[in-house]
This record gives structure tokens, sequence and C-alpha cells, in this order.
């Protein structure tokens, strides 16, 4: 397939809406399992003989390229499109939109000279990329989008795609309110390319895959196609979409995630050189221990719950359902239901952020490297 397919990542955008966890990280390097997403990504497209990959990046991107270089080690070649400028000594990105980033990169170097299969950096998929390719192939398509069905009231989070009885899209809405959506049925961010459609593409503009290019397709009555396949997509679109994802991964419900550390009780997996007082602690899994993390008398974990390297749950602690990343302390007969927890802030499920001193948080926690092992007061 190699061949016959190259890769494109969108890795441009700045994640917003995942804010506080790309304040420092840009979205594709939200980990998972101690994994960029990103990388399961890759992974995904080697696995399926995907060996060229471009990836366009603006945000904090250093982070990308220092941490997967030219590609080698994970069995690829990579290649990275910048999209800003250096302006008063200082990098000040300049994203060019999801389109405008694929005519970028063609207009310096023409990479695109066969099909592409175009993803977007900050989702976990394990659709059969062998499969979606020869559909596009035998419709014959200029671009090919794969859908999935969402819920009726969720529509307004994506791209929604209506189609004739032979699959050809006949109308395509960038997040519609539900009483508009003319079906139920949303644009994944995985689409297959011609180079002929990314020649539509205006030069040197800022222009949008959904919102921009899609309806350009519509309105000429090219050969633009949705497929809809069974696979599991999860989009990391808001905070709370993280929390859920890890707890579906933790679950095993996506392929090719395998839990990192050893099992030593079931559903339980635990790092290198952890300190944990087994006889005294209560854990149900999936539960995922990473390395030198402490555990002391009394603390419960309730799973799905992944415990980052560096970690330290003092005594009557609970963890339910929760994450917390490295170095994070949770103080003692603390609870945390359904959290992303950090050294420096947390987040519940609906997406509320609260930073250590908040007067609206009764919970206690910090930096597990803090000299004296005290959190910090209110």
């Amino acid at each position: 397939m190699a061949s016959k397919l190259k890769g494109m990542i969108l890795a441009a955008g700045q994640g917003t809406r995942v804010r506080p966890l790309t304040k420092d990280m840009p979205k594709p390097m939200i980990p998972i399992l101690g994994k960029p997403v990103l990388e399961y990504l890759i992974e995904h497209l080697a696995r399926h003989g995907v060996t060229e990959i471009m990836i366009n990046v603006a945000h904090l991107n250093e982070r990308i390229e220092q941490y997967f270089g030219n590609g080698q080690r994970f069995g690829v070649e990579i290649g990275y499109s910048y999209e800003g400028a250096l302006e008063h000594g200082e990098l000040v990105a300049k994203p060019l939109g999801s389109a405008g980033g694929i005519r970028h990169i063609q207009d310096f170097g023409g990479f695109f000279d066969t099909t592409t299969i175009v993803l977007c950096g900050d989702a976990l998929i394990d659709l059969d990329i062998g499969a979606a390719l020869r559909q596009h192939q035998q419709q014959q398509a200029m671009v090919s989008v794969i859908t999935m069905e969402v819920p009726s009231t969720e529509v307004s989070n994506y791209g929604i795609v209506e189609t004739d009885a032979t699959g050809r899209v006949i109308a395509f809405q960038e997040k519609p309110q539900p009483h508009e959506a003319r079906s139920s049925f949303a644009s994944t961010g995985i689409y297959f390319f011609e180079p002929e459609a990314i020649d539509l593409i205006p030069q040197g503009v800022p222009f949008d895959i959904g919102s921009e290019l899609f309806p350009m397709l519509v309105a000429k009555k090219l050969p633009f196609y949705a497929q809809k396949h069974q696979y599991h997509w999860i989009d990391i679109g808001r905070v709370s979409d993280y929390w859920e994802v890890l707890q579906r991964v933790l679950r095993g419900e996506i392929k090719h995630t395998k839990m990192p550390g050893k099992e030593i009780r079931p559903n339980v997996w635990v790092g290198l050189n952890t300190r944990i007082d087994w006889d005294n602690i209560k854990i149900e899994g999936p539960v995922y221990i990473d390395a030198n993390t402490q555990i002391d008398a009394g603390a419960e974990i309730i799973g799905p719950a992944w415990i980052s390297h560096g970690s330290h749950i003092q005594h009557h602690a609970k963890i339910i359902r929760s994450v917390l990343f490295e170095y994070t302390r949770i103080g003692a007969n603390s609870t945390f239901n359904e959290m992303i927890v950090s050294p420096t802030y947390c987040v519940d499920r609906a997406g509320e952020t609260y930073y250590i001193g908040d007067k609206r948080c009764n919970h206690e926690w910090g930096d597990a490297r803090l000299v004296g092992n005290k959190l910090p007061h209110k």
C-alpha cells in the first residue's frame, strides 16, 4: 500500500477547547497511557503500510518535532511544515487552516503526487485503512470522507454529511444546530484526497477543509463520497472527551492500545520501582500505576484509572475513575471522582478547571516533588 498511499496529519491547531491540557503542549501530544495520541496515529498508519507522512505544525511545534524526529524509530519517514514566522525574535504561529496547510506543502515540494490519507492529529482510531482505500478507489472518488453516526443532540460539534443513495455527498454542514442538521452522520476528520482536489485549494491564504473546501466540492458536483465503516473513533475535542478516551482505552475497547507495565493482579498493571502498601489498600481495575508511584495505606483506587509516574496518593485518599498526570500528589483523606488531576490544576468531567488555591475547590492536591511532602495551603 505504501506506493499507493501517503499520509498527512493535521497538527497545527492551538487546541483552545482542551485547555488547560494544551497550555504547555500541542493537542496531538496529549498523553494516552503515557504515549502521545499522535504516536498512536503514526503507528496505525505504519501498520497499514503508510510510511511517508507529512505533519503540519504551528503551536509549540518543537514539542512534536523533537519527540518524533524524522520518524525512523517508528518505521516511517516524517516531514514537517511549519506555519508561522519569526517576528521580533519570537516564533509566531500562523496556522493556514486544514486545507491551506495541505496546499502550502504541495506548493513547496509537490508531496501529494498520489492518493493521500488525511488525519486530524487529535483522535484515536482503529479504522481498516486498506478497506477504506479500496472503497475510495472503487467509487473513483476525488475526495472521500469517513463518517460515523452521532446522536442528534451532538451534531453541532461536527461537520455533518448528507449523501444520496450511492454515497455521494450532496451537502456538507459545518457544526449545524440540531434542528438544521440534514443528517446525523459526522465527518471523523479522516479523508482520502486525490492530487486534483488539492489543486482546488487557493494558494497562500488560510482555507478550511470542512467549511470551505467540502462545500466547494459539493457546489462543483465533483466526485465527493462519504464512507461508513464499523470502527472506533474517539475525538479529543474537549476536556471531557479526553476523560472519556482514557476510560475507553483502559476498558480495552480500542485495538492496538496495549497496556504498559506488568499485570500483577487481574486488570491492575504496574510500572517499575513503585512503593505501594498492597496489604492495606483497595484497588478495583482496570487501573494502570506508572513507575515510581507511592500509594499509602488506606488509599482506594476505583478504575478505570491511570496514575502517572512519580505520583503520590496519601493515606485514605480515594481516586475514582480519574487520571493523575505525572508527579501529582493527592492529599490524605481527599476524594477525586471522575477528574483529571495535574500538580497545578484539576479538571472535572464537565470541563470545569480548578487551580491550586481555588476557594471553590475542597480538594487537597499538589506536586509530589515538593520538599517535605507538604501540600500548599489554600
